[in-house]
């Protein structure tokens, strides 16, 4: 059995951590004068970046550079480090695994799956999560967008797994139905979509199963996997 696995909003709270950080940059954006910055993301004009493919290999860092050149071309590399590191300490501080994750993963062991974890983002930003959550050990291989050049809009890093690891009983298990579930689509794996997170409003077009966290998508693989057994 080989179970792929999204991080953020599925195993963590990255949205969550996010929006708690950019509350706390209110202030911080007051004081510098930044108004500008401040109308565009309390405005959520951000959501309009969510279809550019090759922001989904950038770290922090390298998003708020892309964000505040477009909002002040004129900004220093002074200022661009201090908001990305102020913004970074406070994500950090809200960044917690959901009560669910460790349950899921330790009982995906148990059954003797092979766990990939296949995220978007950079190589720095998803493995410092991953340490500061203290979960790399459950993982067999970890895909990152920023690695291989190829975001989750395409198939390549779902293929990728699949090709390290060959298996005829696969799941993919994410929160985000135009990557992760159409990512399991096209490797002919079962897409469990975990309606949470930034994402969870959205429309399902390619999942086999919604569920609402995951404990419900550990039911849907052993029922499955217990199926696949008897037939």
């Amino acid at each position: 059995m080989l179970v792929l696995v999204d991080l953020d909003d599925t195993l963590c709270n990255t949205w969550e951590a996010g929006k708690r950080a950019m509350l706390r940059a209110i202030p911080f954006l007051l004081r510098r004068r930044k108004f500008r910055a401040l109308f565009y993301f309390l405005t959520a004009r951000y959501r309009g970046l969510e279809g550019l493919k090759r922001l989904h290999t950038l770290d922090l860092h390298e998003l708020v550079e892309e964000l505040f050149r477009g909002i002040y071309p004129g900004i220093s590399g002074e200022e661009l480090v201090e908001f990305s590191a102020f913004l970074e300490n406070h994500f950090f501080r809200h960044l917690r695994l959901y009560e669910d994750a460790l349950p899921f993963l330790r009982s995906l062991k148990g059954l003797g799956a092979k766990l990939v974890l296949v995220t978007d983002s950079s190589t720095n930003w998803q493995r410092k999560k991953l340490k500061v959550l203290g979960i790399e050990e459950y993982f067999d291989d970890v895909i990152i967008s920023g690695e291989t050049g190829h975001s989750k809009f395409e198939d390549y890093n779902f293929r990728l797994a699949l090709e390290r690891f060959p298996d005829s009983e696969v799941y993919v298990v994410g929160d985000r139905d135009e990557t992760d579930m159409a990512g399991a689509r096209a490797i002919g794996a079962v897409g469990i979509l975990v309606r949470r997170g930034y994402f969870s409003g959205r429309k399902v077009r390619n999942a086999d199963y919604v569920v609402k966290d995951l404990l419900e998508a550990l039911e849907v693989i052993k029922r499955e996997h217990k199926k696949r057994n008897q037939a």
